[in-house]
């Protein structure tokens, strides 16, 4: 992929010089578009956008670094997913479940372990309904993924990931898309905040796992945002003794993105019994 990239690079800057076939440059000197092109920031992206006053967006500068846990929890994390077919990350929001799950993967497409990654997730909203969306199924589903799109950004860089996406390297797909899909060995597959599944989506998710396929669940346990059982606790209740599933449990103490949304987490999950001496005092 990246020389494909480079190959790119290479031929739009020999038609950006070609000006010289065309005869000494003072000849071009009426023309100011000919004479004098604007340099494109490296960080600067052209994007379809339904707005017509919006064509640009800043993408994050890819980041040269492997993959570093931050954390024995995540050290730990990120071997089970090398070394087991089929990993749960359960944990509060900021542990870096997905971050290490998308980086991984973006690696492994990289350096052709895999030949593609499948991203997917249920289209439940958190508490709030957005109604209508406009747009074809990609565009109505984007929303759901921008998070693991940054990630991706980040580790393989914003051309290559819009490359990947339109020759189908990265799929971004809604779970109940899923059904009749093998997952073979070349893929990598993502399904995130699994705590919005039911017990049944979880099962179709599952079973289409095929041979030496690299499978990662993550969710919130806590924070599901659908009535009744969820298809993660149920799954991990079922699967745990299983040897090619590694369930990892990431803790409050674990949170890397902030202080701040450590001390937020413990605000929120006050213990049984708590609530009522609070709404009393």
């Amino acid at each position: 992929m990246a020389k494909k990239s480079h190959a790119g690079r290479s031929s739009n800057h020999h038609s950006f010089h070609g000006g010289s076939d065309y005869g000494p440059t003072h000849k071009l000197s009426g023309n100011k578009s000919q004479r004098k092109r604007p340099r494109l920031d490296d960080n600067i992206i052209e994007i379809t956008s339904r707005s017509q006053h919006v064509e640009t967006a800043y993408s994050p500068p890819r980041s040269p670094q492997p993959l570093r846990a931050k954390n024995l929890s995540q050290q730990r994390y990120i071997q089970a997913i090398h070394s087991h077919m089929l990993t749960f990350g359960i944990g509060p929001a900021g542990t870096g479940k997905s971050y290490c799950a998308g980086a991984l993967a973006a690696e492994a497409l990289e350096s052709g372990r895999i030949e593609r990654i499948i991203l997917t997730r249920p289209a439940v909203e958190a508490g709030e309904n957005l109604g209508f969306l406009p747009g074809d199924l990609d565009q109505k589903f984007s929303v759901y993924i921008d998070a693991f799109r940054d990630i991706l950004n980040e580790r393989l860089g914003a051309g290559t990931v819009d490359y990947c996406l339109r020759h189908g390297r990265i799929v971004a797909t809604p779970l109940a898309f899923m059904r009749g899909k093998t997952f073979n060995s070349k893929t990598f597959v993502i399904l995130d905040e699994a705590q919005n599944t039911s017990v049944a989506q979880m099962k179709m998710f599952l079973t289409r796992i095929g041979e030496d396929c690299k499978v990662v669940i993550n969710g919130d346990i806590k924070q599901s945002d659908i009535r009744g059982p969820n298809g993660l606790a149920d799954a991990v209740a079922r699967l745990a003794h299983l040897d090619s599933v590694y369930i990892h449990e990431f803790a409050r103490h674990d949170i890397v993105r902030s202080g701040l949304v450590r001390d937020i987490i413990d605000c929120y999950e006050i213990p049984e019994g708590s609530e009522a001496f609070l709404a009393t005092s």
